[in-house]
């Protein structure tokens, strides 16, 4: 039968399926380190109370990309080049989501307006990584090799998802509160697109390293396809919601301590 944690548990117990989806994974976490910090450098001088917050989300981002690394050392691997149709955040960015890596590129500060544009972008993005890693830690929390980086990337996910919330509440009352909605609105629309294509272009490598059946291939297909039909017909509202964390000032402590390289 198949399942989440049965799927899981194949591509987590083959050396060549599993090194695909930490390079996936470390690329990705790597990418958003890097954006982050660039913003936290770039933000206007009214919103300069928010940098040592975006600055603290880049840094986890870092600290993300490191421990999959680090699974793949653990195990005598080395990381994979990423398929281009697998690169989440490239594509995001090719259809036009989040500041343009061109602009972060620029030693140009940035205006109120774009770092809403960036705050919906991350408030769509951390949750989908938030309930991804909220799955993986259901199915693995005990798990030897992979528990404790689940546990840890899972707990800065949350705090990540928290923080867009309040940051976006408060720009909300400042007054921005249409633009807000319109900026999570196109972000979740295109968001759950590039999730589907992505997903199906994971999975499409997946099955040709473990030699999946043809029906086992359709089957895996036709769940993404069910998933991504829900949040167009409406999953996609839970994305551009927004409501006080219970999680306050998520991002305003000290950051979570650096895990040690043996820490897998």
């Amino acid at each position: 039968m198949l399942s989440a944690k049965s799927l899981f548990m194949e591509i987590l117990d083959n050396d060549e399926s599993f090194r695909l989806f930490c390079s996936i994974a470390a690329s990705g976490e790597t990418q958003g380190g890097w954006e982050n910090s660039r913003i936290a450098a770039l933000i206007p001088e009214e919103e300069r109370a928010l940098a040592p917050k975006v600055a603290r989300h880049g840094a986890d981002e870092d600290k993300h990309g490191r421990i999959f690394r680090a699974l793949l050392k653990k195990r005598g691997l080395r990381p994979v080049d990423v398929p281009r149709e697998t690169d989440y955040t490239l594509l995001l960015e090719q259809h036009g989501i989040g500041l343009a890596h061109d602009k972060l590129r620029r030693d140009e500060q940035l205006t109120v307006p774009d770092i809403i544009v960036y705050l919906a972008h991350s408030r769509v993005t951390e949750q989908r990584a938030a309930e991804q890693m909220a799955l993986l830690r259901r199915l693995f929390d005990d798990h030897p090799e992979v528990g404790r980086a689940v546990r840890m990337i899972a707990e800065d996910e949350d705090n990540h998802l928290a923080y867009c919330h309040e940051e976006l509440l408060r720009l909300a009352r400042a007054g921005h509160g249409r633009s807000i909605q319109r900026a999570l609105r196109e972000c979740a629309h295109a968001e759950i697109r590039v999730h589907r294509d992505v997903s199906l272009a994971v999975m499409g490598h997946m099955g040709r390293i473990l030699g999946w059946s043809r029906a086992r291939t359709a089957l895996v297909g036709a769940g993404i396809h069910a998933t991504y039909g829900y949040e167009r017909a409406g999953g996609w509202r839970r994305m551009v919601s927004l409501s006080m964390p219970e999680r306050r000032n998520a991002l305003g402590g000290p950051a979570t301590p650096e895990p040690a390289p043996e820490y897998a």
